[in-house]
């Protein structure tokens, strides 16, 4: 066993490991202009997006089998396996000749990234459940997030002195010592649900009982729909800001900010979910997402796709912070009913989310054509069918108790 970890250490633990995730992505979004010239693409060339899709496609595949094996021997072996193909995939991007190497070993990224994940949520649902898992994960989400908040700017900094390339052999050291840091964790998976053996009839019968739970697909669904937006929207971000209003400098410092808004919504609701709880959050925040991306949507066409910067902003802000209340209870919603098959259960639910919103954040992505209309078009539709899926879920009923 390792040694005891208490709950704040645990918390910025799981939060670190997931970040990892975050980071690969994040902090070489300023890198996309100086990546462009170094492959020779256009400046306004959406083909480097393609480094996010890749990362999250490969990333949804690996958790089909990320899962069934935490199942079967553990959290913490089979994190130090996906961590190892992280640190590969990482340090192969780095020395990348063509862009094709590159997309390449993002995917071999994406699936060391997909541990992290499955293995952190497998993790978290061993020790907690239902309003306290969505509780924890709200703390888990809001320390996550400050990744994001200051990736970017530390990315167009280090980028003052060093490559593109550098960022990628940052990122692996630094999976080498979470990997480290991982060592005080216990196992924590629960011998009574341990897989006995690695074949198709188990872990068919694990799949099945999470593919035939309505609650679990009927939000796995919604959280689909919701995360294809937000690829859509780290795909874009960086364009959106250079090409529709000219402030491609300050892009660190906007994407920083928006970053933050979702934290302190998903701080917001890790104080409030025991007392709400997760149904009732995710129901009126999926009205707000709406109502919020469909005034953003009129506000976008009636401005010729180049609204007013802080007008845009500020709606912007307002459907990531239902983002970010969606996303910790969406998941716990998921996983609530899947306790005996927490493993298969993540991966399955993580799988079909991630490849799913990276296939419909690729295609939003596409549309660009040098306005904001694209991108909140694709927020709207996206927020409307994910309402509607829950909706279907529920019967109708909403706003019930957890």
């Amino acid at each position: 066993m390792a040694g005891p970890v208490g709950r704040t250490e645990f918390v910025v633990m799981m939060a670190s490991t997931m970040a990892l995730t975050a980071l690969s992505i994040d902090l070489m979004l300023p890198a996309f202009d100086e990546m462009r010239a170094d492959f020779g693409l256009s400046v306004d060339s959406t083909d480097i997006a393609a480094t996010i899709t890749v990362f999250f496609i490969g990333m949804a595949i690996a958790q089909l089998i990320y899962g069934p094996l935490a199942d079967r021997f553990g959290r913490k072996p089979v994190l130090y396996g996906g961590l190892l193909i992280f640190v590969l995939g990482a340090i192969g991007s780095a020395l990348a000749g063509s862009l094709g190497t590159l997309l390449m070993f993002r995917f071999v990224w994406g699936v060391g990234s997909a541990a992290p994940r499955v293995i952190s949520l497998s993790i978290i649902r061993d020790i907690y459940e239902g309003d306290r898992m969505a509780r924890v994960m709200s703390f888990i989400a809001a320390v996550f997030i400050l990744v994001p908040v200051v990736a970017p700017g530390i990315g167009a900094l280090l980028l003052r002195f060093a490559s593109w390339r550098f960022l990628f052999w940052l990122t692996a050291v630094l999976a080498g010592l979470v990997s480290l840091w991982i060592l005080r964790l216990p196992e924590t998976l629960d011998p009574a649900y341990r897989l006995e053996r690695l074949q198709v009839r188990p872990i068919a019968r694990a799949a099945r009982i999470v593919v035939t739970n309505r609650q679990a697909v009927g939000y796995t669904v919604a959280m689909t729909f919701v995360f294809g937006a937000f690829v859509s929207y780290l795909a874009s971000s960086e364009l959106v800001w250079e090409e529709v209003y000219g402030r491609g400098d300050q892009f660190p410092l906007i994407f920083g900010a928006l970053a933050l808004v979702i934290g302190i919504a998903m701080l917001v609701n890790g104080a409030m979910v025991d007392r709400i709880g997760a149904r009732r959050i995710i129901h009126g925040a999926l009205f707000t997402y709406v109502a919020t991306a469909g005034l953003a949507l009129v506000v976008a066409i009636g401005g010729g796709g180049d609204p007013n910067f802080w007008l845009f902003v500020v709606l912007l802000g307002l459907a990531l912070v239902s983002h970010g209340l969606l996303i910790p209870n969406g998941n716990s919603l998921a996983m609530a009913p899947l306790g005996s098959v927490a493993g298969t259960a993540s991966a399955i639910i993580g799988a079909f989310s991630i490849m799913g919103g990276a296939i419909l954040g690729t295609v939003i992505d596409r549309a660009f054509d040098g306005t904001v209309t694209p991108m909140i078009t694709g927020f709207f539709l996206a927020s409307l069918a994910a309402l509607l899926t829950v909706l279907i879920t529920e019967r109708g009923r909403l706003f019930g108790e957890t």
